[in-house]
C-alpha cells in the first residue's frame, strides 16, 4: 500500500531497503472513505498519521457563514497530517473528493522513527517542509496571479504531483474535483471559473471532460502559468 509513498520520497532522496522495510511496517490498518466523507475531523485528537493510497483529498476551512476554502490538495503518496504528530488537536479537515484508499502509521511508530532513524526522520519532514512550499505558491496565485493564470498554475501543479507517483497518462490524468469544489480550491465563483476554463479550451491549452483532465499544449500552460516546479523538491540528493 505504500508503493505511492515510496515513489514520492523517492523522488527527493534515496530511500534503502531497509528504510522502506520500516516504512511497510508501519502500516497497521487501512480504510475506505466515500466522497465528501471527513478523512480528519477539525477538533479531533489523531493518534495516527493519514496516507492516501488512492483518491483525492482535501484540507479545508468553513467560515461563519457557512462558505468553504480549500486550501491544498492531496494525491496518492501524500501523507494529509504529519504534522498532527506534533499539533495533536487538528485545526482544520481533510475530506475525500473522491472514493478513497487511505492508510494509517500510528504516532507511537512515528517517535520512534524520529528517535533511531535521522535519514527517514528528514525525509519524512521534508514532506511537511514541501506542504508548506506549496501553500507559499497558493498564497502568490490567489494574491498576484489572474484567475486563468491561477488554474493553469494549478493544473501544473497537480499534473506534476500525479505523474511523480505514476498516476499520470501521457499528458491525461484523472481530476474528480466538481467545478463547484475547484471554485472553493480557487477561492472564485463558479461563474467566473466556468467562463475561465472556456477560455482555456478554446485556446487549445486543456480539456476536461467526465473527470479526464487533459492538458493540450503543455510549454504554452507552463509559459502562461510561470510555472516553476522548484518548490517541490524533485530533485534526488542527499538530504
Amino acid at each position: 500500500m505504500i508503493e505511492s509513498l515510496l515513489l514520492n520520497l523517492e523522488s527527493h532522496d534515496i530511500v534503502s531497503p531497509r528504510e522502506q522495510a520500516l516504512l511497510r511496517g508501519m502500516i497497521t490498518r487501512d480504510r475506505r472513505f466515500k466522497v465528501d466523507e471527513d478523512i480528519v475531523a477539525e477538533g479531533s485528537r489523531p493518534t495516527h498519521s493519514t496516507l492516501i493510497v488512492e483518491g483525492f483529498a482535501a484540507r479545508y476551512k468553513y467560515m461563519a457563514d457557512g462558505t468553504r476554502q480549500i486550501t491544498s490538495l492531496h494525491v496518492a503518496g501524500d501523507f494529509v497530517d504529519l504534522h498532527a504528530f506534533l499539533l495533536k488537536t487538528m485545526d482544520h479537515g481533510i475530506v475525500a473528493m473522491s472514493p478513497c484508499h487511505v492508510a494509517f502509521m500510528e504516532h507511537s511508530d512515528l517517535k520512534r522513527i524520529t528517535e533511531t532513524e535521522p535519514h527517514l526522520t528528514r525525509l519524512l519532514w521534508l514532506d511537511t517542509v514541501i506542504d508548506g512550499a506549496i501553500h507559499r505558491e497558493w498564497i502568490v496565485a490567489m494574491g498576484r496571479r489572474s484567475k486563468k493564470e491561477h488554474i493553469a498554475h494549478l493544473f501544473c501543479e497537480i499534473y506534476v504531483r500525479l505523474r511523480v507517483v505514476q498516476q499520470t497518462t501521457g499528458f491525461s490524468f484523472h481530476f474528480p474535483l466538481t467545478q463547484l469544489e475547484l471554485a472553493d480550491v480557487l477561492g472564485i465563483s463558479i461563474v467566473h471559473l466556468n467562463k475561465t476554463l472556456q477560455i482555456l479550451r478554446k485556446e487549445g491549452l486543456l480539456t476536461w471532460v467526465s473527470q479526464t483532465l487533459t492538458i493540450l499544449d503543455w510549454p504554452q500552460l507552463i509559459k502562461l502559468a510561470q510555472f516553476d516546479p522548484t518548490y517541490l523538491s524533485l530533485s534526488v540528493e542527499s538530504r
